[in-house]
């Protein structure tokens, strides 16, 4: 997890706590959508420390529709924000008109909130145009007094932003997400130690690299994460892992021979006593 500046922690502690208590009395009024956009732009500017007056806006018109409202850093948005009232839950047709909004727009990421709940989406401009949910945080929920809660918050802040934050847990949760890990285990590299290691359990039996990866595809991973798009954008990704490695390795040892300091070095080494001319 990022490290939250200090002064960002103390802002965003003292933020859930004066907000807590309105969201709950919001809900329990059940406030219209309007009311929670204003709602929803206090704790931008207060809590997640976007300026109010210059980088939270609302003229956001998108091919004749409008989203609620849109962060803007240097002139360029950088995420919009579809805000629905406190008392709806975000429905998935709620979500499709964010990504809608956010695809229209061409801003890679969007939240979508009812002022408690708050959805980070990254949007891929592929054909059809894809989206992952990557951070979902309730903040009626959230424990002032809990780090993780508060290294959680700093994702949506502006100094986290700044600081590509939530791309990198982005990162994170992709490397660690079930393609991913279901085309390494699938990956020659990572079959052929398995190989090797049965072989030790079983000398005597005769194991290939494709019957383990024909029991693994069919028997011991699910069908979904070996199959299908996202499986074969997994196994591609790491396949050029294993080519760009084995590329590094087989240059290594001329960068080093070309190394001077290494060359000196190897040709002052003495050569020990009985040893044959020019041999170490």
């Amino acid at each position: 997890m990022a490290q939250v500046p200090v002064r960002v922690a103390d802002r965003l502690i003292a933020g859930i706590k004066r907000f807590q208590p309105i969201l709950a009395s919001a809900k329990a009024r059940d406030v219209n959508e309007s009311d929670t956009v204003i709602l929803v732009t206090d704790m931008l500017s207060e809590v997640f420390g976007y300026d109010k007056y210059s980088e939270i806006t609302s003229e956001c018109s998108i091919r004749g529709t409008f989203c609620d409202l849109g962060i803007k850093i240097g002139g360029s948005f950088q995420f919009l924000i579809e805000v629905k009232a406190i008392g709806l839950e975000l429905k998935h047709a709620f979500t499709k008109q964010a990504i809608d909004y956010s695809a229209n727009q061409g801003t890679e990421w969007v939240m979508l909130t009812n002022g408690e709940t708050w959805r980070a989406y990254r949007v891929s401009f592929s054909k059809p145009i894809d989206y992952e949910q990557v951070l979902e945080i309730n903040l009626s929920q959230v424990n002032p007094k809990n780090t993780d809660d508060i290294e959680r918050l700093y994702h949506l802040t502006k100094e986290g932003w700044l600081k590509s934050v939530l791309g990198e847990f982005h990162m994170q949760q992709q490397a660690l997400n079930r393609f991913s890990l279901a085309a390494m285990i699938t990956s020659q590299p990572v079959l052929e130690v398995i190989r090797r290691g049965l072989r030790k359990l079983s000398p005597d039996i005769k194991i290939d690299v494709d019957q383990i990866k024909n029991v693994m595809t069919q028997e011991v991973l699910k069908r979904e994460v070996v199959e299908g798009e996202k499986a074969e954008e997994a196994k591609k990704k790491i396949n050029r892992y294993f080519v760009k490695s084995a590329r590094e390795k087989t240059k290594e040892p001329k960068e080093v021979l070309k190394d001077p300091d290494v060359v000196e070095d190897i040709e002052q080494k003495p050569t020990p006593a009985g040893a044959p001319p020019g041999k170490i």
